[in-house]
């Protein structure tokens, strides 16, 4: 039956292993990704649409390093927003083309959003998510003296930067998008976890260098626009629990408490499919009727509870 699908693209919507990350090899993958879309779309689906933004952000602040001594750097928030507007502009240029193709006339638009957290998060006091480029020893140094950067020692690459990953409070763009969707316009919204702000108790809004996970912020999406089904795409065809190991096994379906009971046990990694599967969780537990997290190549299968792995309320 057609529904309210919120779609969580994958860094490999984008861009995959092994490229250097041109125009043209980002514009043909989402070009793809948007064929996939449009399959959706065209199934009746209304669709909303909200992506990673690693690379590019990392390619942002690679830039702003290399050009300082010329062109001041601009903040982790700024950077947010320009990815942001990168993306979106290309989804938004690819989709129309497809569904124009296909004949199907609708409206693709992007929202730059601002996603509200808590200063009181206590992501501020435990930096750990890493950006940018790797730096030396006293390069790093330097950051660390002259802009005040935490930097960690990755092992045999490098210093890196690392900021916070504050859980996502609100959507401040919440009431526009759900007109928009309403409206039945196919919106790209959150993208990268949204730009994080934090806000005055007078309503003013403030930028903050931070990054949010983009499942989580997608999950909050997801409850914001009333979607039925909340769907995950990613590298990976399915969940695995012991993954990695001799004893590794898929999951194609689960309810909502026994993935609470793997989570907390350690199965899903903080790193990778953690947030993942946190997002699922809280999508169901706040309503939702179906999370699927799957791979990019089986979204309309998965979509069809054919593929992937669903997680669904409790049995």
């Amino acid at each position: 039956m057609p529904s309210r699908v919120v779609v969580a693209l994958g860094g490999n919507a984008i861009l995959r292993a092994g490229q250097r990350g041109t125009a043209e090899e980002q514009l043909s993958n989402i070009r793809d990704t948007c064929r996939l879309m449009a399959d959706m779309v065209a199934a009746g689906h209304d669709v909303v649409i909200t992506h990673g933004n690693g690379p590019q952000v990392g390619n942002i602040l690679l830039q702003n390093e290399e050009a300082a001594g010329a062109v001041p750097p601009m903040p982790l928030d700024i950077c947010g927003a320009q990815s942001q507007g990168q993306i979106g502009y290309l989804t938004q240029r690819e989709l129309h083309n497809e569904l124009l193709a296909r004949g199907l006339r609708r409206v693709v638009v992007t929202i730059v959003t601002q996603v509200v957290v808590d200063p009181r998060d206590p992501a501020f006091q435990n930096p750990t998510k890493p950006v940018g480029p790797y730096y030396s020893p006293e390069h790093a140094q330097r950051l660390i003296a002259d802009r005040g950067y935490h930097m960690k020692n990755i092992p045999g690459r490098g210093w890196r930067r690392v900021v916070p990953s504050p859980d996502p409070v609100a959507i401040h763009e919440r009431d526009a998008i759900l007109k928009l969707v309403e409206g039945g316009a196919i919106v790209v919204a959150s993208g990268g976890g949204g730009i994080p702000v934090r806000l005055s108790p007078g309503g003013d809004l403030s930028g903050v260098e931070a990054v949010i996970d983009k499942d989580l912020a997608g999950q909050r999406l997801a409850r914001d626009v009333g979607a039925h089904v909340f769907l995950i795409l990613t590298d990976v065809d399915r969940v695995a629990v012991n993954y990695g190991r001799d004893d590794q096994r898929f999951i194609d379906r689960m309810d909502v408490e026994e993935a609470q009971s793997l989570l907390d046990a350690g199965q899903f990694p903080p790193g990778s499919m953690g947030p993942k599967m946190l997002a699922a969780i809280r999508f169901i537990r706040e309503g939702g009727q179906r999370a699927v997290i799957a791979g990019l190549e089986c979204a309309a299968r998965a979509l069809q509870g054919a593929a992937g792995t669903t997680i669904v309320p409790r049995a």
